[in-house]
């Protein structure tokens, strides 16, 4: 694209069908997981080849004045207060010797999309049209007639039944001008949409180019808004988030998703589908039975939870929770940000909730997930209860634990003794697996003939191989014989160690934390007989959650006394010690292989953040072994 270009975004509104959360914050700034609006939108913006952005401010301008001095964009933009608001049309108006003599985008100030700018503006160069809307079909809030070559016909919220010569869609808040469209333009007060009417009556091209199919939110009411969060949450594979500011973590429980922003205190307490806005907490709460709460005193706040909220400093907001998600009212609720196939959905009846799994068919999994949580709740592993099962539909029906995993729980900023204490309470489970599931492992036969042995080793180091290095990293490996040799050592010295029962993906986004502190598992229908080392490190130098090394040193001793303890000392320190490396190596391979996967193969792009830290702790496990496996250190080194 070669004609210069202007952006211009509008941010003066009132955010009024927002309040009262835009009587505290102007909707430009409302956060996104930590990140205002109004910087994702310029963000947006930023790659485009322009060089300045125009910004109209009323409500509330000195804090958006205040927000764009400190940004990194500030040299870029410059403002356009307006003492009144004057309106879409009167904006532009206002700022025409800004706009004028160029091509100009026109972005609202409160749109999150993935819409392509790029192609929405070449699309705007070769039809020659005075304006180029983007629009797509959203059959819910359709307003803007095109007739069949896209041209702009009528506007009008009263006109959603279809006819012959026309089609409805919905104007995106993202538009391109030409500059001779401001002659169009009323001085003082306007609504752009009049313009383009009067623009097309007067015989000029007002185009459209339809972005169907691509994201885009309008945050214009709170349901809007918490619906946004969640779903920006859903995209990045999280379901908490915490700004580093906050603190008092130790005494709140939290499910769900919740979203804790920057300057908040929080308190004994419970969170449950939350988003608290910034500096808001504690003044404020939710019951989980009221569609709105005033202030309460001090006493009574924190006796009650918080469910299903946006909570600001003086003021709640309550939503149902298929609101607060972004559901339709009877849509299923559907759990889990993880690598399964498996379909898992959230069921509710007034007194409880389950989740329900379904399989699809030929899945060896679901008979793997009945048998072994009957075993395993026989023997106190603190796995879901089984409370339905249909081997012909492949569906069963397990208690809900929540939606707090460990991996999201330690999100919250806690003293090193509560966080030290839970991975203690997950030991106590992992070791009672090792030793007392073993001991009994003969009732399952199912789970007794699944053996951690070479071929499956060997699969995992050679998934690395195709998913990591060939795949993610697009190597071609000139010493793959050599590679392969480490590989093929290490798989026998793995399969030579002493084997128990493992659960084979016992790391932090397995292990759910429920009410009290309860750590309980999921994902154990891979459980294997294999070295229980994989286990440890699986959950100690696990690239999900960091443990600092002091810590994990203290972890390590508390597992090792707790598998002497429970094995009445049959339990050899000395030989475990051994298998550690070993098993770190041969986990943090599968790892990388899984993470490259997930995201290249089955689209989940979230899994990419945690190749880092794979990556970091795979470069520690081969210097500390590099006489055994040089191939495998050179190549990794090289990384």
């Amino acid at each position: 694209m070669r004609e210069p270009l202007k952006c211009f975004i509008l941010a003066a509104g009132l955010g009024e069908r927002l309040g009262p959360i835009t009587n505290y914050i102007p909707k430009p700034l409302l956060p996104i997981m930590g990140k205002p609006l109004l910087a994702s939108v310029l963000e947006k913006l930023s790659i485009l080849p322009m060089r300045e952005i125009g910004i109209n401010l009323h409500h509330k301008k000195n804090a958006i004045t205040d927000w764009v001095a400190l940004s990194e964009f500030h040299d870029r933009i410059i403002l356009f207060p307006e003492e009144q608001i004057l309106g879409t049309g009167g904006a532009l108006k206002n700022a025409e010797s800004f706009l004028n003599g160029s091509m100009f985008l026109v972005h609202n100030a409160d749109i999150l999309s993935d819409i392509a700018l790029e192609e929405l503006l070449e699309s705007h160069l070769l039809s020659h049209n005075l304006v180029t809307l983007a629009v797509h079909d959203f059959p819910l809030i359709n307003s803007v007639a095109i007739d069949h070559s896209g041209f702009l016909k009528s506007v009008g919220k009263s006109s959603h039944h279809k006819t012959d010569d026309c089609r409805w869609v919905t104007f995106t808040g993202i538009a391109v001008y030409s500059p001779k469209f401001l002659d169009f333009l009323p001085s003082g007060i306007s609504n752009v949409v009049d313009s383009w009417l009067g623009a097309a009556a007067a015989g000029n091209k007002v185009g459209t180019y339809d972005m169907t199919g691509c994201y885009w939110s309008d945050i214009g009411t709170p349901g809007a808004y918490a619906s946004t969060v969640v779903n920006k949450m859903r995209s990045v594979g999280e379901t908490v988030y915490i700004h580093p500011s906050t603190t008092g973590c130790d005494h709140v429980e939290l499910d769900g998703y919740i979203v804790i922003e920057k300057e908040n205190v929080l308190k004994e307490g419970s969170f449950r589908n939350c988003i608290v806005l910034p500096s808001s907490l504690s003044s404020v709460v939710c019951p989980a039975d009221d569609l709105k709460a005033p202030s309460l005193t001090e006493e009574v706040r924190e006796a009650v939870g918080f469910e299903n909220c946006i909570i600001g400093p003086d003021f709640s907001i309550k939503l149902a929770e298929w609101e607060m998600l972004g559901l339709s009212r009877d849509h299923r609720v559907f759990i889990g940000n993880g690598g399964s196939d498996r379909k898992y959905f959230r069921v509710k009846n007034e007194q409880r909730s389950a989740v329900m799994m379904q399989c699809s068919h030929g899945d060896p999994d679901f008979e793997h997930s009945i048998e072994f949580t009957r075993f395993f709740h026989k023997y106190s592993i603190p796995v879901p209860e089984l409370m339905f099962a249909d081997r012909y539909r492949l569906e069963a029906l397990f208690e809900d634990l929540g939606d707090t995993s460990l991996y999201s729980w330690l999100k919250c900023p806690r003293e090193e003794r509560h966080i030290e204490g839970a991975y203690k309470e997950v030991l106590n489970v992992l070791s009672h697996i090792h030793v007392i599931a073993t001991d009994h492992v003969a009732e399952c036969p199912l789970l007794m003939e699944r053996i951690f042995n070479y071929e499956h080793l060997r699969w995992e180091t050679e998934y690395f191989i195709e998913r990591f290095l060939e795949g993610l990293k697009n190597l071609r490996l000139k010493n793959a014989a050599s590679l392969r040799d480490d590989f093929d050592r290490l798989a026998v010295k793995v399969d030579a160690f002493q084997k128990t029962v493992i659960h084979r993906d016992f790391q932090s986004q397995n292990i759910m934390i429920t009410k009290g502190g309860t750590p309980r598992l999921i994902d154990y229908q891979g459980a294997r007989i294999g070295p229980p080392a994989y286990d440890l490190v699986s959950i100690l130098w696990d690239p999900y959650s960091r443990i600092e090394s002091k810590m994990r040193e203290r972890l390590l001793r508390y597992y090792i006394d707790e598998m002497s303890i429970k094995s009445r000392e049959t339990f050899n320190e000395k030989e475990f010690a051994r298998t550690l490396i070993p098993c770190r190596l041969q986990r943090h391979m599968q790892a990388l292989g899984a993470y490259s996967f997930l995201s290249m193969v089955k689209g989940k792009k979230y899994f990419l953040k945690f190749v880092a830290e794979g990556l970091r702790l795979l470069n520690e496990d081969v210097s500390m072994s590099r006489d055994d496996y040089p191939a495998l250190y050179d190549l990794v080194r090289r990384l």
